[in-house]
This record gives structure tokens, C-alpha cells and sequence, in this order.
């Protein structure tokens, strides 16, 4: 297995460098239309996941605040925040994390935020001015995450601090069973209590990771492959080609019963139906 510096997986894993032109832009830095010169304003995306609310809505969590991919055009929505941390419960809450931009009324750094209204405004629910959770992951009734501390919360208010021997840059949880996965220089560690953990066996060292359900983990290697696990991380498959270097990752299972795999690579967002062999241009 290839190793690499704690210092390269970690700064990759939490604060995902993007490449990108600034261009078209309004006075505060935000895209003043979607199309091709909001495009050019997406940079640094560090988070892409469907919206389940749309599942023809591709949410991504960028430094510019958070935006709708739809029909390749990405749609600035609400305030400008530079989310470092994202993702959404089953029921369609949006939780974040990361540092309030220019005028937004909120903590420096922002702790843990939710909206309800798919975006458009965020309230604190906890530890603001206290935490930048790099790496988040929830079910209905848990919020995982990552912010110096792996902590875990079960009304994302009061937090439990979970022993872990390597620092993750990404975490996943399982709706059911509240099985959790964290990636790591170590490899992709697994616990089913947040005390015990034990590394998994990977053909690659896995910078990302995301659940799917509760047998099916997809990770991205530092290589820059997809890995897909059916059998909840015991064993894996591995895309023969690389997409490129992977700054944000995403999953889930289309209305087929496919395992949909979103991948940030540069300032291209990708899908891929059949674990990386082939890929889709969305944006």
C-alpha cells in the first residue's frame, strides 16, 4: 500500500485545494447568474452529495457558500459561507460547518449549522465560535464529526468525544446499524461503538470515504481511484483507471438500484455508474 505524508492526506482530506478563475462575479464575491460565468466563480469545493429533496439537484459546499448543479449550471443559494464541512440527513436537513464570509451574521468559525430550508438560511445549533468541523457525516439521529476531536452527537447539540488513533480526513455513518468509517493515514479504520476501531485491508489508501447503505462504502484512493465495497469495507473492488486528483466525494443508489458515485476532480464534477471505469461530465 502506498503511504503518503500526514500532512499531504490530511490538508486534502480537510481543506480541499480546488483550481479555478474568479470571474463575473457581484461586489461581495458571489456569481451574479448561473451559466458559464458562475462556473468560473466555483472554486475549492468541498463537498458534492444529492439533494434528496431533487435527487435532480446536485448540491455542492464550496469556499464561495453553497450552490445547485442542474443541467450543468451551478446556482449560488443563500448566504455567502465558506462550507468546509457538509452533508445532509435522511429527512433533508443541510448540517455544515466552516467560516461565516463578509457580513454574514454568524460565528467565527461557525461550529455546527443546519437549515431547513434547503439552504437559503442557517442557524447554530452548537459549539459556534468553537469548532470547524472539516469532515461531518449524519444519519436521522446522529451528526459524526471531525474538528481536532472526532465527536458524536445524537441531537447535534451535546457531543461525546470519541478516542481514535489517527486523525480522519473524511467519516462516514451508517443509518442503521450506526457503524462508523473514518479515513486516515492508517488507512480506513472501522467501530461500531466509537471506542473500539480496526483497520480495514484496502487496495489503495483511501483519502474519502461515504456511506451508502449499510453493506456498500464507496472511497476515493490518493491515486485517484473509486473503491467500492459491498460487504461493509471487508473486502473491495478498484477502477483500473484514475479520474485524476479527488477533492470531494459523494454516493448513493439511483431509482435502478445503481450505486451512483459523484466525484470533485479540479473544478469538474463527475458520475460515474460503474465504479470509475467510465464517467459523466456534469459540471
Amino acid at each position: 500500500m502506498q503511504r503518503v505524508n500526514r500532512r499531504r492526506l490530511i490538508a486534502g482530506g480537510l481543506g480541499v485545494l480546488g483550481a479555478g478563475a474568479l470571474a463575473a462575479c457581484s461586489p461581495d464575491g458571489r456569481p451574479e447568474a448561473p451559466g458559464a460565468e458562475a462556473t468560473a466563480s466555483l472554486s475549492h469545493i468541498h463537498a458534492v452529495v444529492r439533494d434528496p429533496a431533487d435527487s435532480s439537484v446536485v448540491l455542492l459546499a464550496a469556499h464561495q457558500g453553497l450552490f445547485r448543479l442542474s443541467e450543468q449550471r451551478p446556482t449560488a443559494v443563500g448566504p455567502e459561507i465558506d462550507l468546509m464541512g457538509f452533508t445532509v440527513t435522511p429527512d433533508g436537513r443541510y448540517l455544515a460547518s466552516g467560516h461565516p464570509g463578509p457580513g454574514v451574521d454568524l460565528p467565527e468559525p461557525l461550529g455546527l449549522i443546519e437549515s431547513t430550508d434547503r439552504g437559503e438560511s442557517w442557524n447554530v445549533i452548537s459549539q459556534g465560535g468553537e469548532s470547524d468541523f472539516h469532515a461531518l457525516a449524519s444519519t436521522a439521529d446522529q451528526v459524526l464529526g471531525f474538528d481536532g476531536e472526532l465527536r458524536l452527537s445524537d441531537d447535534g447539540q451535546t457531543w461525546t468525544t470519541l478516542p481514535i488513533g489517527s486523525m480522519p480526513a473524511s467519516v462516514a455513518i451508517a443509518e442503521d446499524s450506526g457503524t462508523m468509517w473514518a479515513a486516515t493515514e492508517e488507512g480506513v479504520l472501522r467501530s461500531e461503538d466509537g471506542t473500539t476501531w480496526d483497520r480495514l485491508d484496502t487496495p489503495q489508501l483511501i483519502q474519502f470515504l461515504t456511506w451508502v447503505d449499510e453493506q456498500t462504502i464507496v472511497g476515493a484512493s490518493v491515486e485517484g481511484h473509486v473503491l467500492i465495497s459491498h460487504d461493509a469495507g471487508d473486502s473491495w473492488t478498484v477502477s483500473q483507471e484514475s479520474v485524476g486528483e479527488v477533492s470531494a466525494l459523494g454516493a448513493g443508489l439511483t431509482g435502478e438500484g445503481d450505486v451512483e458515485v459523484l466525484l470533485v476532480v479540479g473544478v469538474s464534477v463527475l458520475r460515474t455508474l460503474d465504479g470509475g471505469e467510465t464517467t459523466e461530465r456534469l459540471l
